[in-house]
């Protein structure tokens, strides 16, 4: 009966394993002057000015910043209910397919697949505090 038990308990970790998001992978290094160019999509909805809100929220001093604190801004509850912090581990997940990572987010966006420019924005975006 151990054998069995023991089985089981690795083909679960095994299955785990098998199942882990594909954003397992590290992270890139950024570059925060590549991604001031690459920033330019965003420029559509948000700007990195204090206290700035267009269609988005001010993107000043959002690395770090826990979510929906923006004042002014009127977040989806999604986004309100989501309890995460802007670290760049989440910026790079978020920015890949924002509706996937919080379902219901006003981020209509589809997301920057590429992982070099995600990392590069948040290169950048860091710089702005």
């Amino acid at each position: 009966m151990t054998n069995v038990r023991v089985s089981m308990i690795g083909a679960a970790v095994l299955a785990a394993a098998v199942a882990a998001p594909a954003f397992a992978q590290a992270m890139p290094a950024g570059d925060a002057k590549r991604g001031e160019a690459a920033f330019a999509v965003c420029k559509t909805c948000h700007v990195v000015d204090k206290g700035v809100n267009r269609i988005g929220p001010s993107l000043f001093g959002v690395v770090g910043r826990k979510a929906s604190m923006v004042p002014g801004y009127s977040y989806s509850a999604a986004n309100k209910k989501s309890g995460l912090t802007w670290t760049p581990a989440n910026l790079f997940k978020y920015l890949e397919a924002p509706q996937k990572m919080v379902p219901g987010t006003k981020m209509t966006y589809a997301g920057l697949k590429d992982a070099q420019k995600r990392a590069d924005v948040i290169a950048f975006l860091a710089t702005k505090k």
